[in-house]
């Protein structure tokens, strides 16, 4: 048996034993010390706003000095709002680009981040459909956009092997993005596909590069 559910087991057996929840706040209490996070306080920081986003439904969240105590109960909105909040700190705290901002509302945080990334990525193909002026979707609007002799979009001139390699390697780049990430998201159920807040902000963070390389794009008459 792993160590996860031996502990999942304890902590059940504990309170159907006793039916008070002094042993579950006892653990946490003990598992959120800040002592133990000392050479990693960004885990303790993570750990900690996960926690208070679920303790939050029973009126109690984790103290800056990893203790348990009472507040009042969040509704759904609440919930969200807290993430938006933070996700959105988070971001800016990495110099993203405002495009990215734009999906940091409540409404698409709602019980995880999946609509968030996904509308993030659908705003890429639609910045890309503004600057070119063309139709389509996916790989092939990146193909009609970046590649070919005369690319509608460029990022430079295209007079030397280096700029011709950074041209092909954005575009690669765009339909890394969509294949690995757009396109599942919008082919699965969300339940199918956890996004956890630390992989929401590594794809968004890519997203702002993008968005800045997009920036300084010119089209081609």
């Amino acid at each position: 048996m792993t160590k996860w559910k031996r502990l999942y087991n304890a902590l059940v057996g504990a309170q159907n034993q006793y039916q008070v929840g002094n042993h579950l706040i006892m653990f946490i209490n003990r598992a959120m010390n800040p002592v133990n996070y000392a050479r990693d306080p960004a885990v303790f920081t993570w750990r900690r706003d996960e926690l208070n986003v679920v303790l939050a439904f029973s009126g109690f969240y984790v103290r800056e000095d990893g203790k348990v105590t009472n507040a009042t109960k969040a509704t759904t909105l609440d919930s969200a709002r807290a993430r938006a909040g933070r996700l959105k700190a988070a971001l800016e705290n990495r110099a993203v680009h405002a495009e990215v901002l734009n999906y940091c509302r409540a409404e698409l945080l709602d019980e995880n981040y999946f609509h968030a990334v996904f509308e993030a990525t659908k705003g890429v193909a639609e910045r890309i459909r503004q600057l070119s002026g063309l139709s389509g979707d996916g790989a092939d609007l990146v193909n009609k956009a970046f590649t070919g002799q005369q690319p509608v979009l460029t990022l430079g001139p295209l007079t030397t092997d280096s700029e011709k390699s950074e041209q092909k390697g954005f575009a690669n780049l765009l339909i890394g993005l969509f294949g690995a990430v757009r396109n599942p998201l919008a082919h699965s159920p969300k339940k199918n596909w956890p996004m956890s807040e630390l992989d929401a902000l590594d794809i968004l963070t890519l997203v702002s590069l993008i968005h800045r390389k997009l920036d300084g794009t010119q089209k081609k008459i």
